[in-house]
């Protein structure tokens, strides 16, 4: 037996069954060839290219200046709880009080939260697919089962009230869903939250687990709608975002929950044994994000929409790419499977996987293959760079493509 396989067998059962970050190992990957002279143009990692505000910069300046140097509090600072409480009764109708939020090192660290406190070993969560490739990993981390519901590509990706009917057994305990949608960028109208939440209003034991995190890049009239605004499901329902995406601040690590007071007091338990309180400067940036104007994000969200109509309009134009159009957030996910089967006379594409290795290694453009997103048939690319980067991808990829026989 190799070093490395005695060492694997040392290591928890919980962390061998776990898998890698899809979305990190291709930019890992893209990195080890830039490393090598490649111009390689990275469109797998979902991250902001814009800086962030000058106005919550110099929050943090500030908070450095008048001392926050200190532990925070194990939920937040009660200014930014404040902070984030009124951004939810502005913004999406939901009305907590600062008691019912509690603020983590990323949104992914809050839902990592939620799923530790409320999953029970053997406990079904329904996941709306496709979906953010670390939610599978976090139940599978709690012990629970992941129970896949699939949205059509024909249906934008959505997942229907049917269908989660249909998939609900006694042992579903929670439902998870995005909407602003990473990967697809499929945003949930309220006339479909509605019907979902109908159905979850006659099942009361489930709870729902909604990941908002792209709520401010939304491309539709109709806006962005909380399921946690409903009032028969208000206090079943957890809602999870933070400052990453609409406000550029992947770096600062700061997420949240509103919730039932009881979830909440679970969730600050939890973090009380494991991390403790969140960064005390990034909190004070945070706390102006929330409290401040919107002007450099809606000019961000201009951006992505037409990054988005630049990029599915040349995705549209390479041969068997099937191409839905995002509402929201900043990827284009589209079908690729008409190449599996393919061969540029060496290499034979079997699936997504190897189709997103197979363009990294020949056009040096970095996606990331939809197996991990619970689409097998897709590859995530990612709208977040300069549009003269995203049409010279993009022709790199029609390039490349072409010579699949």
């Amino acid at each position: 037996m190799s070093a490395v396989a005695e060492q694997t067998q040392v290591l928890a059962d919980r962390i061998n069954a776990l898998e890698e970050s899809s979305t990190l190992a291709m930019t890992k990957m893209a990195r080890e060839l830039a490393a090598q002279g490649h111009k390689v143009i990275s469109l797998s990692v979902g991250e902001p290219d814009f800086k962030t505000p000058a106005f919550i910069c110099e929050a943090a300046k500030k908070a450095i200046d008048d001392g926050f140097h200190g532990y925070s509090p194990v939920a937040g600072y009660p200014d930014l709880r404040k902070a984030i409480a009124d951004k939810l009764k502005r913004d999406n109708n939901i009305d907590w009080k600062p008691e019912n939020i509690v603020v983590s090192t990323g949104a992914k660290h809050s839902l990592a939260n939620v799923i530790q406190v409320l999953v029970n070993p053997g406990d079904e969560v329904l996941i709306f697919a496709p979906y953010w490739v670390s939610y599978s990993e976090m139940v599978k981390l709690a012990e629970g089962k992941s129970v896949i519901v699939e949205g059509a590509f024909e249906n934008g990706f959505k997942v229907t009230a049917a269908q989660l009917e249909a998939a609900i057994t006694p042992r579903t305990k929670v439902v998870m869903y995005a909407s602003p949608n990473n990967p697809t960028g499929a945003v949930y109208s309220e006339a479909e939250l509605r019907e979902i939440g109908a159905v979850l209003e006659k099942h009361e034991g489930i709870y729902v687990l909604a990941d908002e995190i792209y709520e401010y890049i939304n491309f539709t009239e109709e806006g962005h709608f909380s399921m946690g605004s409903i009032p028969a499901l208000k206090d079943r329902v957890i809602t999870v975002n933070g400052v990453a995406k609409g406000f550029a601040m992947t770096g600062w690590r700061i997420g949240f929950i509103g919730a039932a007071k009881w979830i909440a007091d679970g969730v600050e338990k939890l973090q009380g044994q494991v991390t403790s309180g969140t960064n005390s400067i990034a909190q004070k940036a945070a706390t102006a994000a929330f409290d401040g104007p919107l002007d450099a994000t809606k000019e961000m969200t201009k951006a992505y929409a037409r990054r988005r109509d630049l990029v599915v309009g040349l995705l549209k134009e390479i041969p068997g790419f099937k191409v839905n159009v995002p509402d929201g957030a900043f990827y284009a996910f589209p079908d690729v499977s008409y190449y599996f089967g393919k061969s540029d006379g060496t290499n034979v594409i079997k699936d997504s996987d190897d189709f997103a290795n197979w363009l990294l290694n020949n056009s040096y453009v970095s996606t990331v293959a939809g197996s991990g997103f619970g689409a097998p048939n897709c590859i995530r690319i990612s709208t977040a760079a300069a549009d003269e980067s995203l049409a010279e991808a993009v022709q790199r990829i029609k390039d490349a493509v072409a010579t699949l026989k």
